[in-house]
């Protein structure tokens, strides 16, 4: 028997697992269970072998964190406290930032399987997509590779996931709103394929409904023009609250009223989403929905942390609730 055969035999005897479990091990194959991969991995250090170059690159504690772009400050926020949650415990985070017209989100992944990462944390990518194909995942977890979502459930996905309870968010709006005595509450949000604005509809029509009123909803981008657009068209059909599927949005809607010479709150109230940082300091200071983001952040890292250490997670989506932080962008309903 050859040297390198006699060693996958000494290797797979010690890992108690055949020889071709130990030659996709080594090869960086797919098809092997993260506890089958530690076993080969412990054998070869228990035998004295040298790991092979993409294994040792492996173990130097690089981490993938992929976000969108980062010109809404809640993305910002995320991958600081990503960032540090991570560098605690010794790892290294890649931070790749999608924008318009720049990487994807796939060439980043491949740039990040060339650095070996030990894992992944995507936030608000294509997982949270309905109409994106999530084979793109499942390829990263048969590696296996440890993945967690941030924002944005993938049923099917053997994968943890954090997410803000947007139905929830969007029924606290409604309530607050209707609170105050408006009876014509509208809600702006984002692209309806994306399952976080999926949920922000399902939560807004139920309180709606439960109110008994009519409902008034313009989807349109998540930006402050996006925003300022929707918002006019509402408020030219006589809404005086609105529900909005982000702080930008929120904004745009806030000069969608002024742009119409009426004010905030006086004429048409206004509840943003997310509590970005430095919304406080708008001009009225805007109510909203606020994420947990420090502990959906802290909880997605310390779940990779756990999944590359042989410890996953359960395979399911842990949601946080939103807080209503009401400021000067709600008032009472005009008369």
């Amino acid at each position: 028997m050859d040297a390198p055969r006699a060693r996958l035999a000494d290797i797979a005897r010690q890992a108690e697992v055949s020889e071709a479990t130990v030659s996709r091990v080594l090869n960086d194959r797919p098809g092997v269970s993260a506890d089958t991969r530690h076993a080969v991995l412990t054998a070869l250090d228990v035998l004295g072998y040298e790991r092979p170059e993409r294994l040792r690159k492996r173990s130097a504690g690089l981490v993938g964190l992929v976000t969108p772009e980062l010109e809404n400050p809640i993305f910002p926020l995320f991958a600081q406290v990503i960032e540090s949650a991570l560098s605690r415990h010794g790892y290294t985070p890649v931070l790749c930032t999608q924008t318009p017209g720049g990487v994807t989100e796939d060439e980043y992944v491949e740039m990040l399987l060339d650095r070996a990462v030990a894992g992944i944390i995507f936030v608000s990518g294509l997982h949270a997509d309905t109409t994106a194909d999530h084979d793109r995942y499942r390829k990263l977890i048969d590696r296996p590779l440890p993945i967690v979502m941030v924002t944005g459930w993938a049923p099917g996905l053997q994968a943890p996931c954090f997410s803000c309870d947007d139905a929830r968010a969007s029924e606290l709006a409604v309530d607050h709103l209707a609170s105050l005595g408006h009876t014509r509450i509208g809600l702006v949000t984002g692209p309806e394929r994306f399952l976080p604005v999926q949920r922000k509809l399902s939560g807004y029509r139920e309180a709606i409904r439960r109110r008994g009123l009519d409902e008034a909803i313009e989807l349109s981008v998540f930006s402050v023009e996006g925003g300022h657009a929707a918002a006019d068209r509402l408020i030219g059909r006589g809404v005086t609250g609105l529900v909005c599927g982000s702080d930008l949005m929120a904004l745009g809607a806030v000069r969608a009223a002024r742009a119409r010479g009426l004010s905030v709150p006086g004429d048409v109230s206004v509840v943003g989403y997310d509590d970005s940082p430095l919304i406080a300091f708008t001009d009225p200071p805007l109510t909203t929905l606020r994420q947990p983001v420090r502990a959906m952040s802290n909880a997605a890292a310390q779940s990779l942390i756990d999944a590359i250490h042989g410890q996953a997670s359960p395979h399911s989506e842990y949601l946080f609730a939103p807080e209503l932080v009401v400021r000067g962008s709600t008032g009472i309903a005009p008369r």
